[in-house]
């Protein structure tokens, strides 16, 4: 019997992009569990809401849960220490970018984080393209 993939989406804020990728990542990659942190209680409980399989607020689940992920989504600011409004700490954007886990991030061009060449898309779009990624590469 083989593992189920670990997918882990980790968000801020309010939640929205997480909860859009849960929701979508429930539906469409059904052989995947799929966990939820959130930097944030209100950034978890709206990933909670979406469906996600498991949920936990702060830096030390991101530091646990980083360590056996098979893939990490969120925003680009996950990776970048004091971004998504000081919400992601230096030791959990350590913990995600040592992850040996497949990251996925979406270029949020937010918070003084800009990527040059990434095209400003509105969110159901970069959703939309996200989890297309994601399913090719579960496939």
């Amino acid at each position: 019997m083989s593992k189920k993939q670990k997918i882990l989406v980790i968000d801020g804020q309010g939640g929205r992009i997480g909860s859009l990728l849960v929701a979508r990542l429930k539906a469409e990659a059904k052989q995947a569990e799929i966990g939820a942190v959130g930097t944030n209680s209100i950034s978890t409980s709206a990933m909670i809401k979406a469906g996600a399989d498991f949920g936990a607020t702060g830096e030390n689940p991101v530091l646990v849960h980083c360590r056996d992920a098979d893939m990490i989504v969120g925003p680009i600011g996950i990776v970048v220490s004091d971004s998504l409004h000081g919400e992601v700490t230096p030791a959990m954007a350590v913990a995600v970018g040592q992850s040996r886990a497949q990251k996925v991030l979406l270029p949020i061009n937010r918070c003084n984080n800009t990527v040059v060449g990434a095209r400003d898309l509105p969110i159901p779009e970069l959703i939309e393209a996200t989890i297309a990624h994601i399913l090719s590469i579960l496939d």
